[in-house]
């Protein structure tokens, strides 16, 4: 039996709340864990001898912990990293309790199966949704054992590095009898100006209980800790039955979420001994072919980036910090939006960015019932589609970043009939739940067969164009209507794709395949020289090459200059300047680029042995006229604007020193580094959470402190107060261990991972070389 109550209630002035990110209410169950791989299936019982495990923490993939190996079954796509079966276990202790328990998985890659004290409770195939498991059942007074197998044994599957084990983090959750629902509570801006604003809450209060609770149910909207709408709703709810919470509240004076200003509001509901909290933000968003994505009542272009989901050297590991450091690399990097390709990412990610500013088109799934690999989500997809696509936007939709959702990429079946029943059962099944934003699903077409897919095109709000833009104006003539976004593009193709976006109002947006270089899909991006067999992703086997060199951002958080490019395309002024040099062909041999790549260039003026020969620099400005200087000699002067992409190329004959370009007042320098030193280490932040990590740069610097480009030396990490969770470098074809604490430096730079010790005090990192001066930082445990 469900009952409606629906009211407007009126609230007064607005102030702005730091709200913490949302979690489930619970306990965080992350920490005593003990793995194996390869054990058999009685270690789901609870006298199961697991004295010789290994003890983790979560969050864990153990993909990561080996070395890329040829034979691997995951293969080209999978980065050649290992997968398998693995077991985890832990015992905790329990108290008897009227109240339901359960456990809340945000992500077990893949085909998981949960055992209580032997007994098994639940489980998941999809190894990208959070799920939860009703333990309640199971569970004894004292010791209980909690057993959780996963298995990624069947390959190929996903198309990427999807990593393998539970990589996010585990709550204990506890439920009383009456309760709002599990991710039951949704907020929703009906209206919004900068002086009146109303949000709809809505919620369930179920009672699982044997009395009826008479009371009220509270709504306490808040802002920077202090609130802005409080409203008590009359209730009486009886045992079985459900309640529909829905109450329209008006905010005077709100402040507004947006890229700019991420305002984050906090709402909060408690019904007797119920309670439910969520994080929101006040925005509006509509679209149409004449004005695009209107967000908050102005048009916008969303410089978008897609990214896969794991954290570079961590793996698949979802810790809240580089999750976090993920969203604010695309940030810093100029992006206002990013799509979670191929799908939902963790909640750490979509929290940092709303805090950050991120708009997201948050993604479901790659493919649906015809498979890309043998054993992906198309074995699954009919049992368990819409379970999924619903726990993605039940999960997310409380985040004002999340402007989109996406049902997928490229489907297999797109000249299929059938694809368009798919379609709309996965777009009505995402508006049961979240009436308040647009679809789509990223379609391609690898032949002349495009205009057929225009009844598929109609099922969704925003058609999703991968690398189709120059299409765009020829379908605006046969359909008005349509309001386009191209969901992957070239990353080389940055100036036309930018340009179409300017000059046509139905196209909002660019996506480029990638913002951030990632593991599997190995060898995309990459350049190579004349004579390597490895010439093509899609030709050939690419080990050693173990990941994708796609992103505007490598392994490391380094910018390459593709970036600054892009970045000034979309939102460079007359005082934006970068200043870059191409490697010269045949320096290191003769370049080829294959497609997903950039030519190779860098911030060097490093070319011992060109001396006389032509080198190539680049300057990317909005400046009408750029001048460059070589060791304080006028190179020339070249006029910049439009017509030349917002470029300045110069031939400069090779000699060492310093490179100065001038525009607008601005002026930006290269000079020739001398012999490495020393070692430099940036920290990223000066402090990190427990369990949680930090990241330190690493660069081989010279007695000037200018980093040495082709320094490739090796580095000892040591560290107090904490861990090594991970060292790397941003070479893909390096397949050295990122789980040991020594490596290899590439362009003279390489990236550590240092994981709290729990314990607070100070985390001491120490970083040595041969030869080198050794550097030291610490990084506060909080």
């Amino acid at each position: 039996m469900k009952i409606m109550a629906c009211m407007l209630a009126l609230a007064g002035m607005a102030v702005c709340y730091a709200a913490k990110a949302t979690t489930p209410p619970g306990e965080l169950f992350d920490n005593g864990w003990k793995f194996q791989l390869d054990a058999p299936q009685e270690a789901s019982e609870v006298d199961f001898d697991d004295s010789g495990w290994r003890s983790v923490d979560l969050p864990h993939d153990w993909s990561i912990e080996a070395v890329p190996d040829k034979e691997a079954p995951a293969g080209n796509a999978g980065g050649y990293y290992p997968t398998g079966l693995g077991w985890y276990r832990k015992t905790f202790q329990y108290q008897l309790s009227p109240n339901k328990q359960f456990l809340y998985f945000e992500g077990v890659y893949m085909n998981s199966e949960v055992y209580v004290n032997g007994q098994l409770a639940g489980g998941h195939p999809y190894g990208f949704t959070s799920f939860r498991v009703d333990i309640t059942p199971y569970l004894e007074e004292g010791a209980n054992t909690i057993a959780v197998k996963v298995d990624n044994s069947a390959q190929p599957n996903c198309r990427w590095y999807s990593g393998s084990g539970i990589y996010r983090h585990v709550w204990l959750v506890e439920e009383p009898l009456i309760h709002f629902e599990h991710q039951g509570t949704f907020v929703s801006t009906l209206e919004a100006s900068p002086d009146r604003a109303v949000v709809r809450v809505q919620s369930k209060l179920i009672n699982e209980g044997i009395a009826t609770y008479t009371g009220n149910v509270s709504i306490v909207l808040r802002l920077e800790g202090k609130t802005v709408a409080r409203v008590q709703v009359p209730v009486t709810s009886r045992p079985e039955q459900t309640i529909d919470i829905c109450e329209d509240i008006t905010i005077d004076a709100p402040r507004l979420w947006s890229p700019e200003s991420p305002e984050l509001y906090e709402a909060s509901l408690e019904g007797g001994i119920a309670t439910a909290e969520t994080r929101f933000g006040i925005r509006t968003i509509r679209w149409n072919s004449s004005e695009g994505f209107i967000l908050n009542g102005k048009s916008i272009l969303l410089n978008g980036s897609c990214i896969h989901s794991d954290n570079g050297i961590l793996g698949a590991a979802a810790f809240d910090a580089a999750e976090y450091r993920k969203a604010r690399l695309l940030k810093d990097a100029g992006f206002n939006a990013v799509r979670t390709s191929h799908n939902p990412p963790a909640p750490a990610f979509l929290d940092a960015c709303d805090e950050l500013g991120l708009l997201v088109i948050d993604e479901s799934f790659d493919g649906w019932r015809e498979q890309k690999n043998p054993n992906d989500y198309s074995i699954f997809f009919d049992e368990w589609y819409k379970e999924d696509v619903q726990s993605m936007v039940r999960r997310d939709r409380n985040h004002p970043s999340v402007i989109m959702w996406s049902t997928g990429n490229e489907v297999i079946e797109r000249k299929s009939i059938g694809v368009i029943t798919t379609a709309r059962r996965l777009s009505d099944a995402i508006r049961e739940e979240d009436t308040t934003r647009p679809i789509t699903s990223a379609l391609a077409s690898w032949d002349r067969d495009w205009e057929i897919y225009d009844p598929l095109v109609e099922v969704f709000e925003i058609a999703g164009y991968n690398y189709l833009i120059q299409h765009a104006e020829r379908d605006h003539l046969r359909d008005p209507r349509r309001v386009i976004t191209q969901t992957e593009s070239y990353p080389n193709d940055a100036f036309r794709n930018w340009a179409y976006c300017q000059d046509n109002d139905y196209i909002i947006g660019d996506f480029v395949w990638t913002g951030l270089d990632y593991l599997g899909e190995s060898g995309i991006g990459k350049y190579y020289y004349v004579g390597d067999p490895r010439n093509s992703f899609h030709l050939a086997d690419q080990y050693p090459y173990h990941g994708a060199y796609c992103g505007d951002i490598d392994l490391t958080g380094w910018r390459k200059p593709i970036s600054h490019y892009r970045e000034m395309l979309w939102n460079g002024t007359e005082d934006y300047m970068y200043l870059c040099v191409r490697e010269p062909d045949g320096y290191h041999g003769q370049i080829k680029t294959t497609g997903w790549a950039v030519y190779p260039t860098w911030e060097s003026w490093d070319w011992p042995g060109w001396e006389g020969k032509t080198a190539f620099v680049e300057v990317y400005t909005k400046a009408p006229e750029v001048k460059l200087y070589l060791n304080d000699r006028l190179v020339g002067t070249k006029q910049v604007d439009r017509s030349t992409q917002y470029k300045a190329v110069f031939e400069v004959p090779y000699e060492p020193g310093t490179l100065r370009a001038e525009a607008s007042g601005q002026t930006r320098v290269l000079s020739t580094a001398g012999k490495p030193y020393a070692i430099r280490l940036s920290p990223e932040s000066e402090s990190m959470n427990a369990s949680d990590v930090a990241f330190v740069v690493i660069e081989v610097i010279d007695k000037d402190g200018r980093v040495c480009p082709d320094a490739q030396v090796d580095v000892s990490v040591t560290v107090s107060g904490g861990s090594v969770q991970a060292v790397g470098n941003a070479n893909l074809e390096d397949t050295g261990s990122y789980v040991d604490a020594q490596h290899t430096t590439w362009k003279g730079r390489a990236l550590a991972v240092v994981r709290s010790s729990g314990k607070g005090g100070k985390c001491r990192l120490t970083v040595s070389s041969p030869g080198l001066r050794t550097a030291s930082v610490s990084i506060a445990n909080r």
